[in-house]
């Protein structure tokens, strides 16, 4: 099992990013996929979950109206549209099928 983040960076507060998660090692379009995210010093938190199909999403209070989760079943990719960033969003986001493995994860670092 192995998931390859992308799309992180340095933006300004208000700004957007788009991150990616290849995922490979299982069969992708049975397994609900969440993103989490680490800031340094603090426990791991969960940001959204999309089920299988990707008919149904949920999301932290924190990023919700902000954030969407969407996932393409045809390329083992789920992803993580951010809008309207804030400082207190910087941290490390890594995406979970529930099976125990983890990314590397990406970097999104929001400050002026």
């Amino acid at each position: 099992v192995q998931f390859v983040e992308s799309g992180g960076g340095l933006v300004q507060p208000g700004g957007s990013l788009r991150l990616s998660c290849v995922a490979s090692g299982f069969t992708f379009s049975t397994r609900p996929m969440s993103w989490y995210r680490q800031a340094p010093g603090k426990s791991r938190e969960w940001v959204a979950a999309i089920t299988s199909a990707g008919s149904s999403t949920n999301y932290a209070d924190s990023v919700k109206g902000r954030f969407t989760i969407s996932r393409d079943n045809t390329k083992n990719t789920v992803y993580l549209q951010m809008n309207s960033l804030k400082p207190e969003d910087t941290a490390v986001y890594l995406c979970y099928a529930g099976l125990g493995n983890w990314g590397q994860g990406t970097q999104v670092t929001v400050s002026s």
